[in-house]
């Protein structure tokens, strides 16, 4: 019976897959795309910037999200508190002691 062809190792499969992505001619750009790129820069440089009043708006809106969802409990309150123990007797709730 003929033994089959050895596999090759992990070292020269690798070094095979560089030696086909070497040579390979490089890849070149699609026509007239420096131009568009700097056609898009010259573009953003004449555009104005934002002005900064207009910013305020969604700063305000970022930090009311964080104080909502920063879990200090002032806005949305509980039920009933949990550091608040209920003392129970037997069947019936025990009478609470005065503050």
């Amino acid at each position: 019976m003929s033994e089959p062809t050895p596999r090759p190792t992990a070292d020269e499969e690798w070094e095979s897959l560089l030696g086909q992505w070497q040579a390979r001619p490089p890849a070149q750009p699609r026509p007239f795309f420096y131009s568009r790129v700097r056609a898009r820069l010259a573009g953003e440089a004449a555009r104005p910037p934002v002005p900064v009043w207009l910013r305020w708006p969604s700063y305000a809106a970022m930090l009311g999200i964080v104080l909502l969802l920063s879990g200090d409990g002032t806005v949305l309150p509980s039920a009933s508190p949990a550091h608040q123990n209920q003392p129970y007797l037997g069947k019936e709730p025990a009478e609470m002691p005065p503050r």
